[in-house]
């Protein structure tokens, strides 16, 4: 994991402030901030939309965690995003009970109304799509979050209303 850093502040990024992730910082100084990693990596991916590279070494370095750590850490839990991501953030299951009542549907579906693969963003910025392995809903079969809201009984034509109803609300404000 490479910084381009290098050779400048050791609290300084060349393409991220940190200053804005710096007040939440100062509350994990001392012994106990390794314990405390998640919490720092998910105030920053709140912070930033996501968490970049270089921000990743800046947080390794403040706190004296080796980078390989903190990757090991953002890349084993899917709750953390190292590319940015649309304004609404889409997660569709694919766990048994989805994928037996169509989340394959659901997906291309997806993939058709809003122009992407799974992980880009779609051109208006709203959209970004991620295959889970579970929202335990099962009962809601298939199903999708947007956002912190969640959506069950999925068909094609639901999935379309669902994006046009948020493109509409957006273009409202």
């Amino acid at each position: 994991m490479e910084c381009n850093c290098a050779g400048k502040q050791e609290n300084s990024c060349s393409t991220i402030d940190t200053a804005l992730l710096e007040p939440f910082l100062g509350q994990y100084e001392g012994p106990d901030a390794k314990g405390n990693l998640i919490s720092i990596l998910q105030k920053a991916q709140e912070v930033y939309g996501y968490l970049p590279v270089e921000l990743l070494v800046y947080i390794a370095r403040r706190f004296g965690i080796k980078p390989a750590k903190v990757m090991s850490v953002v890349s084993f839990y899917t709750q953390f995003r190292t590319k940015p991501v649309g304004k609404h953030l889409i997660l569709l299951c694919q766990g048994t009970a989805c994928h037996v009542n169509g989340s394959a549907v659901i997906e291309e579906a997806i993939k058709e109304a809003l122009g992407v693969e799974e992980g880009d963003i779609s051109k208006n910025g709203l959209f970004t799509y991620k295959n889970v392995a579970c929202l335990g809903c099962c009962s809601l079969a298939p199903v999708m979050m947007v956002g912190d809201k969640t959506y069950g009984g999925l068909t094609k034509d639901k999935v379309i209303k669902i994006f046009r109803d948020i493109e509409q609300e957006e273009t409202a404000q």
